[in-house]
């Protein structure tokens, strides 16, 4: 139970910091905490849990967010800006990891490396997590997610896939789109997001 906690505690750190980081970046950016919730498309109250580190930040928000305000993805999940401009290499195991929630668990790829045109995630989606923790989610631009490894079930503007390992699915990331890991156990699959 302990572990749980710790890692609960860890998770809830991070969603704090992230949170701080937000905000900072609005605020010198000039935007109002309601203009930034308009631009992602969500309830006022909604982006001020976020900016309060009540609530988790879905990946697709702070993608969005770091867009809006001119910031780097990289920025707002570490506090550090990326620095590599020709190549960046992450080794296995290796990334940023979020773990944010427990819907899914990320990996950016790519996070070091400056000016980037597309953000390269590791997705594990647990064999528990159920459809995307419940809800659909969206963000402008476009996506490609190929399946590593397991099978996955995937919803995409009330469409529904299974992809198993191997397959791939490129899709207009404005239309609502969930996965759900089937068979009982995880699917881990590599998203980009451009």
């Amino acid at each position: 139970m302990t572990h749980r906690n710790g890692k609960d505690q860890k998770m809830t750190e991070q969603r704090r910091d992230i949170a701080a980081r937000l905000k900072e970046r609005r605020e010198l950016e000039g935007k109002t905490p309601g203009e930034l919730a308009e631009a992602l498309g969500v309830a006022a109250a909604e982006y001020q849990a976020y900016e309060a580190g009540e609530a988790d930040i879905p990946a697709s928000a702070l993608h969005d967010a770091a867009r809006v305000l001119g910031a780097d993805l990289t920025e707002l999940l570490t506090g550090e800006a990326p620095r590599m401009r020709i190549f960046s290499v992450t080794r296995r195991g290796g990334g940023v990891r979020v773990e944010r929630r427990k819907d899914y668990q990320y990996r950016n790829l790519a996070a070091n490396f400056a000016g980037r045109k597309a953000d390269v995630f590791e997705v594990t989606v647990p064999a528990d997590a159920g459809e995307s923790g419940g809800h659909a989610n969206s963000h402008p631009g476009q996506e490609f997610d190929y399946l590593l490894e397991g099978r996955m079930r995937v919803r995409i503007h009330g469409n529904e896939l299974v992809l198993e390992a191997g397959d791939c699915v490129y899709f207009d990331s404005t239309h609502g789109h969930a996965m759900e890991a089937l068979d009982g156990k995880p699917a881990r699959f590599l998203a980009m997001i451009f």
